[in-house]
């Protein structure tokens, strides 16, 4: 039987399909989003599948794979095993992600595309994994898209979290997989890129387009559903958070009270769900 929170769900949109593979049970990270206090997200009773007992946020660590056509989309990649880590809880992880990808009907060696909203510890970890002392490809077959912006972000910069460019793009770039590419990429018919700054500076979303519908993956422009009712309040991990509240401004301008369907990168079950007005506020419809 699966840890509470670790289901695989899957979405249709038109003729596309979206499933959610979950690495690690949604988990409480107290501060990640300084003004959501148990406090301050107590009035609103939609939030209850997303926080604890305590009031905490509650955050999924998953991917998702988009399926179009003969297309297999992997959508940004968690923490990856064995990675070392500046963060204890997620240091060297031996976790069984790759059987659940597999439960799920994937074959690692069929995914043809790997994409990465940002650079992220939690969203490019299983880009590699440990071979034999060595970091390589999960995906060996997979073309790798990153953000031209956010790769040169991070290529020089000094991460506190751990060596994760250097285990998990890195790598990529040594086996000749890795292909940059612009904030508005279209990755293949029905699947594009937007960008969404704020959270690092070359993030980007991810557009799902099929026979009239639309989904949006968020990655962590929208870290929780609260900051749907309020998009001023920023994570701590944000590079501009002036930024990031504006894209989240925009975002809701953009996709509230319409068809889309939101998926939450971080977002635990239901995962997706549509931007609605709740008075002067917006709240997430699941």
């Amino acid at each position: 039987m699966s840890e509470p929170g670790t289901e695989a769900l899957q979405w249709e949109i038109g003729e596309a399909r979206v499933t959610r593979v979950v690495e690690l049970p949604p988990l409480a990270l107290p501060g990640l989003l300084p003004d959501a206090t148990p406090e301050a997200v107590a009035p609103y009773e939609w939030l209850a599948p997303f926080v604890d007992e305590e009031g905490e946020l509650l955050l999924s660590i998953h991917c998702l794979v988009i399926e179009v056509g003969e297309r297999s989309i992997v959508v940004d990649t968690c923490i990856g095993n064995d990675k070392p880590r500046n963060l204890d809880f997620w240091s060297h992880l031996d976790t069984n992600f790759l059987e659940r990808f597999a439960d799920a009907g994937f074959d690692v060696e069929r995914v043809d595309t790997v994409l990465c909203t940002h650079m992220h510890i939690d969203h490019v970890g299983w880009n590699t994994r440990l071979e034999g002392g060595k970091w390589v490809p999960t995906f060996p077959n997979a073309q790798y898209l990153f953000n031209e912006k956010e790769w040169a972000h991070w290529k020089d910069a000094d991460d506190p979290t751990g060596p994760v460019f250097q285990d998990s793009v890195q790598p990529i770039f040594d086996a000749g997989l890795a292909t940059l590419v612009a904030s508005d990429h279209q990755v293949c018919e029905g699947v594009r890129l937007m960008p969404t700054e704020g959270h690092t500076p070359g993030h980007v979303s991810v557009v799902v387009e099929s026979q009239g519908e639309s989904a949006f993956i968020t990655g962590d422009c929208i870290h929780h559903p609260c900051q749907i009712a309020h998009p001023e309040w920023a994570s701590a991990a944000d590079s501009d958070s002036n930024q990031s509240s504006q894209t989240r401004r925009d975002l809701i301008d953009r996709y509230g009270d319409q068809a889309t369907m939101i998926i939450g990168t971080h977002f635990p079950a239901p995962t997706a769900g549509r931007i609605v007005r709740d008075g002067e506020r917006h709240r997430f419809d699941y």
